[in-house]
């Protein structure tokens, strides 16, 4: 029998990294492995990089530095401790990690992880394994999948990658040159992915992808599918009550995905369409492939399709050569929208993209600056949306017990975090709830009749005033 081991993988960035570290962990319990909470009795311990922005990269070798820490005090007792550095950051300073930090043993990029049985046991013969190429092998395929109780440890809601990779090259972006080229599974893996975690007790299922909604893969009959007709079959497997896709991008927003969001009833009412500017001058310079006027038609057609529908978005401040009046068309873009939410970043120049080598790079206390007045905008547009949800009863997804007794927390329509008193019964199951009260990070409310469930408005009126024009 094999020995046990302990594993313990922590993700940094995007959705994508979850999935990933929950299907290394997949891929090697089967080799004895059991994955545990924190590193500090781990046999092996993975960090799986996210490298969109400088400070992620500089965090991950800040928690190499513990990670040594805890090597040597293994060490100290005869116990042998493994570090993998995997995912983007390795993707991109495969050799710089080993130059930085020599206590890490293995090093592997985001379509190597398919191989890390074989990578630990170069690394335990002694040998640094690292493995940053590109595979032409199906990844996924090579795959271990969960077993019925790891999926149900994990709770009601599951990510699907469907595809990886981005063709469209904005100039910010490092993805192209980590997660390479665009990259779509065919349907039949990805509905048989999705049948397992149903008969599990997953509910929800959130299809992921670099840029999803350029999704194509080989269909069933032969013929290649849109997103739109994978959201389609998806909703059709028994025990799937509710499904979401991210991260889209709107130069791939097609008429059937948009038509997706009328005719699908378990396609929730809520979707992340990163617009990163409100400024034509400087989308352009970023090559987003859309203008700001394209952006709101987009916003036009999906709330005619859906008029419930809640947009949230990612916004880039600081691009270089950004005036203060391409900074002003980003804050009225944030109040002409109403978006229920939104990631806001400072511009990060990325080595290697060609924002890093543009002229009219802006000072940092610019960036802080702008950045500050922008989150107030969206923090303002959130906060009336979570209002307009008062009063109002729909259906929540109740994924875990909360921190007081009796207890439970779920997510709404929206993704918003719902607490309510409930009996754990309802753990893995939705339940209409009316919203009393409204928190700083989460809304309140009590179980009530499914059939009194509403939608919010699809958005609050706001007034939002841009200071400092």
């Amino acid at each position: 029998m094999t020995k046990a081991r302990k594993l313990y993988v922590k993700s940094f960035g995007c959705q994508m990294n979850v999935y990933d570290s929950r299907r290394m962990a997949d891929t090697l319990a089967p080799h004895g492995y059991i994955e545990i909470g924190t590193p500090e009795d781990a046999d092996l311990v993975i960090l799986n990089t996210c490298h969109i922005r400088e400070k992620a990269a500089e965090k991950v070798y800040s928690e190499l530095g513990r990670m040594r820490r805890l090597k040597e005090a293994a060490a100290a007792e005869n116990r042998r401790v493994l570090i993998a550095v995997a995912g983007c950051v390795a993707q991109a300073e495969g050799e710089e990690i080993v130059r930085r930090a020599p206590a890490v043993d293995l090093v592997f990029g985001p379509q190597s992880y398919h191989r890390l049985p074989g990578l630990l046991a170069r690394a335990a013969d002694g040998t640094r394994a690292i493995d940053t190429e590109f595979s032409t092998d199906d990844k996924f395929a090579a795959l271990a999948a969960p077993t019925a109780a790891a999926t149900r440890a994990r709770g009601a809601c599951a990510f699907v990658t469907v595809q990886e990779g981005c063709d469209k090259f904005c100039t910010f972006c490092v993805v192209p040159y980590t997660r390479g080229a665009e990259l779509s599974r065919p349907i039949d893996a990805i509905i048989a992915e999705i049948e397992s975690l149903a008969e599990a007790g997953v509910r929800e299922v959130t299809l992921i992808g670099q840029n999803v909604n350029a999704y194509h893969g080989m269909g069933l009959d032969g013929r290649v599918w849109s997103l739109a007709r994978l959201l389609q079959r998806a909703g059709e497997v028994p025990g799937v009550e509710r499904l979401r896709y991210t991260t889209s991008h709107p130069h791939d927003m097609d008429d059937d995905l948009i038509a997706a969001h009328r005719d699908l009833p378990k396609l929730m009412p809520q979707l992340h369409l990163p617009v990163q500017s409100g400024s034509d001058r400087i989308l352009a310079a970023m090559n987003r492939r859309h203008t700001r006027a394209d952006y709101l038609r987009i916003v036009e057609r999906l709330r005619g399709a859906c008029p419930a529908l809640a947009l949230t978005t990612d916004f880039i401040v600081g691009f270089p050569c950004e005036t203060e009046e391409d900074f002003d068309a980003t804050l009225d873009l944030v109040a002409e929208v109403g978006f229920s939410g939104a990631f806001s970043f400072k511009y990060s120049p990325r080595p290697g993209t060609p924002g890093a080598e543009m002229a009219g790079q802006i000072e940092e206390a610019i960036k802080s600056e702008r950045l500050q007045r922008l989150q107030q905008a969206i923090d303002e547009s959130q906060a009336n949306f979570n209002r307009s949800c008062l009063g109002r009863t729909f259906d929540v997804l109740f994924e875990r017990e909360g921190r007081h007794a009796g207890q439970l927390v779920g997510r709404s329509p929206y993704l918003q975090a719902v607490q309510a008193t409930a009996p754990e019964t309802l753990l893995g199951e939705i339940a209409a709830v009316t919203i009393t009260e409204i928190g700083s990070n989460s809304l309140f409310g009590t179980v009530a009749d499914r059939s009194a469930a509403t939608a919010p408005p699809a958005r609050a009126e706001t007034t939002l005033v841009a200071t400092g024009a």
